[in-house]
């Protein structure tokens, strides 16, 4: 199938990817929409893994306040140069990521920062639920685990579906601005304010 610059442009639009990275995305799904994203999403995911360990030492701590002034967050988003910091994209990222915090309530970054004894009472609430289902004991791990996946999503940050487009998860989002900056992009830290809470 021939490769069109429309077709660029359109997933150019939908991915902000690069031009030529487009064309090689479109080239090895044979021009497959959907492939091309898939493939260029797992280049990114690559291209973001190969930076994870360089350090972050500049950023900026973004404030959102929800309107009525009844909740708030704050978020502390940091990148490797302070030429990233100022751009508008990264502005615009830690400003939705502080809207993510406010409208979800995790409660905190990733699965690993979850308290062992909390884990261990999801888990343990779980199984109870199953074997009162009358589930088998293999059926019952496969229940644990995929509900512990969707508590994962509603109270770790990193794994929510984002608010401004479910079909990404907040990690999702990151290693986009990872790929498109060329720089590793840290959430270090987040706070949720609530009125009276």
């Amino acid at each position: 199938m021939e490769i069109t610059t429309s077709m660029i442009k359109e997933l150019r639009e939908a991915t902000a990817a690069g031009v030529l990275d487009c064309k090689k995305a479109l080239d090895a799904s044979g021009g497959d929409f959907e492939k091309a994203k898939a493939y260029l999403r797992e280049k990114g995911l690559a291209a973001a893994a190969k930076k994870a360990d360089r350090a972050v030492e500049e950023g900026l701590i973004e404030a959102y306040v929800h309107a009525g002034n009844r909740v708030g967050a704050l978020i502390e988003l940091d990148c490797e140069t302070d030429f990233v910091a100022r751009t508008e994209a990264f502005k615009e990222l830690a400003h939705d990521l502080a809207m993510q915090v406010v409208a979800t309530s995790p409660l905190c970054l990733t699965p690993e920062d979850i308290p062992a004894d909390v884990l261990e009472e999801e888990k343990n609430e779980y199984r109870t639920q199953a074997k009162d289902m009358g589930k088998s004991e293999r059926v019952i791990e496969r229940i644990v685990e995929g509900k512990l996946q969707k508590y994962y999503q509603e109270v770790c940050l990193m794994k929510q579906p984002f608010i401004k487009d479910d079909e990404l998860t907040v990690q999702d989002v990151l290693t986009q601005a990872i790929a498109k900056t060329g720089e590793n992009i840290v959430v270090r830290r987040f706070a949720r304010f609530e009125l009276g809470d």
